[in-house]
């Protein structure tokens, strides 16, 4: 397996990806717009020729905001979506973001336990957040300097 950039080839693998693991997925035409998004950054972990998951995170001034990450069904509990959110930690600490936030549905112990497994922590809940079922939303951080350098 091998992590590198999203470009263009891969849109309907993460699209067919992103179907399959979420109740409100993006658009095909939504990844394409963040391949153009200079702000947007996403990575995906390419196996034999075939997308088999991605993450993704904006850039916004001195934080990364991840937006998604997904591993396809037939491919999960091998270790991908830790490569893939350890990626957009690198990612982040070579561009020097001061830290990484995230929303993750309350229910999905996974996530949690990957977030959590990666140093990220509880910050605040985003009650209803979630359209389809009206689910609070954990927001989650992982502090990439020492907090108190971000008082000063």
């Amino acid at each position: 397996m091998q992590i590198t950039p999203m470009n263009r080839s891969h849109i309907d693998d993460v699209y067919a990806i992103e179907k399959d693991c979420f109740s409100i997925p993006w658009s095909k035409r939504a990844f394409e717009q963040e391949l153009e998004n200079k702000l947007a950054i996403y990575v995906v972990a390419v196996e034999d020729g075939r997308v088999i998951g991605y993450g993704g995170m904006w850039h916004v001034v001195t934080e990364g905001h991840i937006t998604n990450i997904a591993v396809h069904r037939d491919h999960r509990r091998r270790g991908i979506g830790d490569a893939l959110v350890k990626a957009l930690i690198k990612i982040a600490e070579e561009k020097e973001m001061i830290g990484l936030t995230l929303e993750v549905r309350k229910s999905n112990n996974a996530a949690l336990t990957l977030y959590k497994n990666n140093g990220f922590r509880l910050e605040g809940i985003r009650p209803e957040y979630y359209e389809d079922n009206r689910e609070d939303a954990l927001i989650m951080w992982k502090y990439l300097i020492n907090e108190e350098d971000m008082i000063r």
